[in-house]
């Protein structure tokens, strides 16, 4: 029935039969397509991005679908439009951190093939590196482009005005290309559909006109010109241009704005909600610039980073809807809960409110009525006082940052903190016990209490619903954890530091249960046992362990199958003892110092340490001669194998480590010749003291070792003369060759000595150094940098003094004895005035101490004994406050502090400096005539006085009356004072 009605109506089956064949051809079309796997981007367009890669260097393969897959739109970085399979979208932006080991950026250049892609509305070619490349011009005729990033990409030359011709454009986004060079911005003009724009990084210094262009962009509703040294605006350019009403977010730090900014911004635009000023140079007070015409929309405030003064101004109570407040690193001052008050109107508002790093004073505020604020940083400012019952009512805020400041008293009740999730209190004076209200912060992930004043017992309730935290920092306390062996915390600590508090004596079992812990400090934490075998499989995240300065004991097991995350290992000042073990792999700081280790360090060479940096196994009871496996060592930057037992020869791959900048080999027993330390470009400290080192000192010039500031060579077995090119070493400040046997002349050119000539530091960095100072053998750290000290004492030097080493004038210690030096001290010796110890004992000097001695007005240690000076010693305030003996065995050395007179002195009686006369000599001018004459004037001026008071009455009763008023003033005087301070007493 019906194939009859459908055959009686032809115009019916025409139409089914052509439906029927669109159907079949629709499905066949797919069936091919899956079959064939026949593309369905365009070819023209597949074609040109093959090309463009070509021009592309893809050293990490990240273009391998490029290759393999027909379909381009299923190429990486490849978007299409899903109707018309044209390519819309090419994202290949670098991400530094999506893979590791961490791929290579596309480096090559952007090539003319782009311009096929006619509908391609988004580039993205960010992060890469096209190093010697432009931006092309013709990019600004894809007209379809929507956003365009090239950010942070290496460019260089000029930012094309081609890109003007985008005028779809929202994005443009050319940041941190920092060789790219900018003549103006008015072609920005032409960019009518343009949102945001990111100018970062670039040079805009000469770029005046940077605020006109700004404002004529109609649609902008962010822009960002960080660190692109730009300046003042001219007032004159404001009246020639309109405020935007779209602009919204304006980021101008790191640049070179000064506080007149705050007056023209807002003819910048009236619309502003987020506005970042941080890192320029705003200073003084806070201007009254935040007024109701932009205040009552501003979100976001960031002037951190400059030098702001004074306190936080009225017109800041108009920032009703302010929600982020950054003023950190500036000097603003005043009591703190003043500036607070002046933040109400956005009491409901604010969520961060950052003010660390000011000269706020005054105890913590009442922030209770801040209802909606989640960040608090207020740290290092001036806030003392206790701590009020209202800081434990916060209920909403997520961080607290109090730390260096001088709080003090009881930390109030905790419980009320329960969003808390960061508590940093470092560096108070806070004391007594911790409340155990702690234990009731779920949230709490970070607590830091170090460096305070707290006491008492940390038992299992502090921990008990610390579920989330994360990091516990409770170092130099004086708190005692008295917890169960079995104790189970309900935390995974990945960060514990417990330095100085008491965790022992037993070794903390607890710990077995923190698998997660990538930093571990219980130095000086009173363990006095063996370290248990658990505690070396603890967390393969270990990357910090100090379990220094207990009285940790016994052996240490093989460490070499331990796959720590190249960890730090300090095991110093600990009772440990027997052969060293193989390291763990991958080490990068290990100090086993100041323990009992014996034997060879052999064990060196057993374990794969390519990454170590820093090696020190001083002060143990190591011997035998050093292996030869050093050269794997390439990143060591510090080896320390003082005060051991070591012999034999220094290896020469030993001096060959490229990295190495300390080297401490003191007080050790090694020999031979001293190896050449040549092209050591690194080397800032070099000491091998107290050895049996012979032979030369060997040539090394400024060029090859160009950082070295510490050369200490003390008591070796050294010989012949101090080669002239040490005058070369430009970093030279501490020269040690005492107690050798160097002989010749000191060189002629030590004015060529660059680092003695000024004060600071020249060289690098310095872990520490001994020296003798001021006849005192003393270790100094980290102000060794400043110190600049020549020491040859006590070896066979001869010649005189040259004069070249009063140019050294920040030259601090100064020690010559002990050898056979002669001729005259020079006579400019007092441009030295820095000099703080001298000692030109012992040696054959002759003539007189300069005058110019007397202008060393910081000398405190002065030999010059045992020499053949003469003449006066010359008068300052220093030099006559030696003891006499810092002169002493100079025969002919007079004046004080020496009792030897010079001649023509009051004293002096032979015209030589010499008195002669005996003590019973001293009476010869007291003869007869002499008493006589003495009796005769007594009773003359007896007489003369009393006998003219006798005869002359008005005389006689003036004296009386004016003793009687004497008297009088005596008695009235202290009456009145005696009623005074019966008077104060009674009060």
């Amino acid at each position: 029935m019906l194939f009859n009605m459908i055959s009686g109506n032809k115009s019916i089956h025409f139409c089914l039969v052509g439906l029927l064949c669109m159907i079949t051809m629709i499905a066949n079309a797919y069936l091919v397509v899956g079959e064939s796997n026949i593309s369905w981007c365009v070819e023209k367009e597949r074609q040109a991005l093959q090309k463009f890669k070509r021009g592309l260097v893809d050293d990490s393969n990240t273009l391998a679908s490029w290759e393999s897959e027909k379909d381009c739109c299923k190429w990486s970085g490849i978007t299409c439009n899903n109707r018309t399979g044209h390519v819309v979208k090419l994202e290949l932006r670098y991400n530094y951190s999506a893979s590791y080991p961490p791929k290579e950026p596309l480096r090559g250049e952007i090539s003319p093939p782009l311009l096929e892609l006619e509908f391609l509305s988004y580039l993205d070619l960010s992060n890469n590196d096209f190093t010697g490349h432009k931006i092309p011009k013709f990019i600004g005729s894809l007209s379809k482009l929507r956003q365009l990033k090239l950010a942070e990409a290496n460019f260089h030359g000029s930012l094309p005005r081609e890109l003007g011709n985008l005028s779809f454009l929202h994005t443009l986004d050319v940041s941190h290309n920092s060789a790219l060079t900018v003549d103006n911005l008015e072609w920005l003009s032409h960019l009518s559909s343009l949102n945001y724009l990111n100018l970062s990084g670039l040079y805009l210094r000469k770029v005046v006109n940077w605020p006109q262009s700004v404002t004529k962009l109609p649609s902008l509703i962010e822009l960002a010109l960080q660190d692109c040294q730009l300046s003042d605006i001219d007032p004159r350019s404001l009246s020639k241009m309109n405020s935007s009403k779209t602009l919204q977010v304006l980021e101008l730090s790191g640049n070179d704005f000064t506080s007149s900014i705050f007056s023209r911004l807002f003819n910048i635009s009236s619309s502003l909600i987020y506005l970042e000023l941080r890192a320029n140079k705003l200073k003084g007070p806070l201007p009254d610039a935040f007024t109701n015409a932009v205040s009552n929309s501003l979100v976001f405030l960031d002037l951190s980073l400059n030098k702001l003064e004074g306190e936080i101004p009225n017109s800041f109570q108009n920032l009703c809807s302010l929600k982020h407040l950054y003023l950190s690193d500036n000097k603003l001052s005043g009591q703190l809960q003043h500036s607070v008050e002046r933040l109400s109107c956005a009491a409901d508002t604010l969520i961060d409110l950052d003010l660390g790093y000011n000269q706020f004073r005054g105890p913590f505020p009442d922030l209770t009525r801040f209802s909606s604020l989640e960040k608090i940083s207020l740290l290092s400012n001036s806030l003392n006082g206790s701590l009020p019952q209202s800081f434990g009512q916060l209920s909403k805020v997520k961080l607290l940052s109090l730390a260096f400041n001088q709080l003090s008293g009881l930390l109030p009740d905790l419980g009320g903190l329960t969003s808390l999730e960061e508590l940093d209190l470092l560096k108070n004076q806070l004391n007594g016990t911790i409340p155990e209200s702690l234990g009731h912060l779920s949230r709490l992930r970070m607590l830091d209490l170090s460096s305070n004043s707290f006491s008492g017992v940390i038992t299992e309730v502090h921990f008990l619903n610390l579920s989330s935290l994360e990091s516990m920092r409770l170092s130099n306390n004086a708190l005692t954890f008295n917890v169960s062996s079995d104790l189970i915390p309900p935390f995974q600590l990945k960060e514990l530091a417990a330095a100085s508090c008491k965790l022992g004596p037993a070794f903390p079992k607890w710990l077995r249960t923190q698998r997660k812990l990538e930093s571990l400090d219980i130095s000086k934490a009173h363990v006095s046992d063996s370290i248990p075998d658990w505690f070396w499989d603890l967390s393969s995240s270990l990357a910090y362990m100090n379990l220094s300065l207990n009285q940790i004991h016994g052996k240490l097991p093989n460490l070499s199958s331990k796959t720590y995350v190249y960890p730090t290992i300090d095991l110093s000042s600990n009772h440990l003892y027997g052969p060293l073990p193989p390291f763990p792999p991958n080490s990068t700081v290990l100090i086993f110092s100041k323990n009992m280790f014996s034997g060879n360090m052999y064990s060196l060479c057993e374990t794969r340490l390519a990454p170590l940096n820093q090696l020190d196994l001083s002060d143990n009871m190591l011997s035998g001669e050093l292996p030869t496996c050093w050269l794997q060592l390439k990143e060591l930057f510090v080896l320390n194998l003082a005060n051991n037992n070591f012999s034999g020869k220094i290896p020469l791959s030993l001096a060959s480590l490229p990295q190495i900048a300390l080297l401490h080999l003191r007080n050790n027993s090694f020999s031979g010749e001293l190896p050449s330390f040549q092209n050591h470009k690194e080397l800032v400290l070099l000491d091998i003291g107290e050895n049996r080192i012979s032979g030369r000192i060997p040539e090394w010039s400024g060029q090859s070792l160009p950082s070295l500031t510490v050369l200490r060579l003390r008591s070796n077995e050294l010989y012949g003369s101090i080669p002239t090119s040490f005058c070369s070493l430009p970093a030279l400040q501490i020269l040690d060759f005492s107690l050798n046997n160097i002989s010749g002349v000191l060189p002629k050119c030590l004015d060529n000595m660059t680092a003695m000539l000024s004060e600071g530091r020249s060289g690098g960095y310095i872990d520490f150094t001994r020296l003798m100072w001021k006849g005192i053998e003393l270790e100094f750290g980290r102000n060794a940098e400043l110190v600049r000290s020549i020491d040859v004492s006590s070896n066979y030097l001869s010649g005189e003094i040259p004069d070249a080493i009063t140019s050294l004038l920040a030259l601090h210690n100064l020690n010559l004895s002990r050898n056979g030096l002669r001729g005259r001290i020079p006579v400019n010796f007092g441009q030295l005035n820095m000099l703080q110890s001298l000692d030109l004992s012992r040696n054959q000097l002759v003539g007189t101490i300069p005058a110019s001695f007397s202008s060393l007005n910081f000398l405190s240690h002065l030999d010059l004994s045992y020499n053949n000076l003469t003449g006066r010693i010359p008068l300052s305030t220093q030099l006559q406050s030696f003891e006499a003996t810092a002169y002493e065995e100079n025969v002919e050395l007079c004046g004080p502090p020496l009792t030897k007179y010079c001649p023509g002195d009051p004293g002096d009686n032979d015209g030589n400096g010499n008195d002669k006369k005996e003590i019973g000599d001293e009476d010869e001018y007291v003869t007869f005539g002499f008493y006589v004459s003495l009796a005769v004037g007594f009773i003359v001026g007896f007489w003369g006085v009393c006998g003219t008071l006798v005869i002359k009455s008005s005389w006689r009763y003036a004296v009386f009356r004016f003793w009687d008023d004497i008297k009088d003033w005596i008695y009235v005087t202290t009456r009145v004072f005696k009623a005074r301070l019966l008077r104060e007493l009674a009060n």
